[in-house]
């Protein structure tokens, strides 16, 4: 995939290892007298190293890449022990990277491990619990309810079963030449109309980034179906919260996989069921 990662220029790096204790990632090491990136997965992008090298030795560059993978960063990172772990978590705090951070955090508390964050300093995550995933975090707001607008039986505009992404199968006749909805488990929860508003004439599946493990063979079927069942687009529905993003990068990443193009549209969803964002990506 295309993203920001580091180059570095051997001409000019005189290997004096300042930048390596800047890179809480562990992508930078010292190999032959010169720094090194050692994995494309271990670099975030963020610069963190840069301003640290005498030399100038340090850029960022936009190049084909593997995708950065926290939970293979923290692998590494928890050998190095509790201050390294935290300046871990305050570098993706401080650089806003509340996604990845939601990820640390999770991958210490699969591990039964101390959370070294006292804070996480953003708006959105000011409410949130000692996870630090605001998608967590209690939330009342008023609905104001009328029920003028409730008379009548609405309408289905389901097509088909199966529709969880782990069970449907991609080669299904239903999704050949359709337009997909690929949306969040809770956005059918969270939009009053999501039937006539969204669902009406397009296939469905739905999934959850957070809480699915199996996401290598979310990104099998999204290939397939692009491929082989020719759907014409792929509308991503999310809801706000900084984990819901990782359905929309999976769905970016299966298009940047697959041999054809096809249009996609990524619609953020509040919690109180208003459409916050409706972009159309490509």
């Amino acid at each position: 995939m295309l993203r920001k990662i580091i180059t570095i220029a051997e001409e000019k790096c005189n290997g004096c290892g300042v930048c390596v204790p800047e890179c809480h990632e562990g992508a930078l090491q010292i190999i032959d007298g010169k720094a090194r990136l050692i994995s494309d997965l271990f670099c975030d992008g963020l610069g963190a190293c840069i301003g640290f090298c005498p030399e100038d030795a340090l850029k960022i560059e936009e190049r084909e890449a593997e995708p950065y993978d926290e939970r293979k960063v923290m692998e590494y990172i928890v050998k190095g022990g509790r201050n390294v772990i935290k300046a871990h978590l305050e570098h993706l705090r401080d650089h806003k990277e509340f996604q990845f951070l939601a990820e640390a955090i999770d991958y210490l508390q699969d591990k039964g491990m101390e959370v070294p964050l006292e804070k996480v300093e953003s708006e959105e995550h000011a409410n949130a619990p000692n996870c630090g995933c605001s998608g967590s975090a209690p939330k009342t707001f008023n609905s104001n309810f009328d029920e003028t607008f409730e008379e009548g039986t609405r309408q289905s505009h389901l097509t088909h079963w199966p529709i969880q992404l782990h069970l449907v199968n991609p080669n299904a006749g239903y999704f050949q030449n359709s337009d997909l909805l690929l949306a969040a488990d809770c956005c059918g929860f969270s939009i009053p109309d999501f039937h006539k508003e969204f669902l009406k004439g397009k296939t469905l599946s739905i999934a959850c980034p957070k809480l699915d493990s199996n996401k290598q063979a979310y990104l099998d079927k999204l290939v397939i179906m692009i491929n082989e069942s020719n759907i014409k687009s792929l509308t991503v529905l999310i809801m706000q919260v900084p984990c819901c993003s990782g359905l929309f990068q999976l769905a970016q990443t299966a298009l940047e996989m697959s041999q054809r193009e096809i249009p996609l549209n990524v619609k953020v969803i509040g919690i109180d069921g208003t459409v916050l964002k409706d972009v159309q990506v490509s």
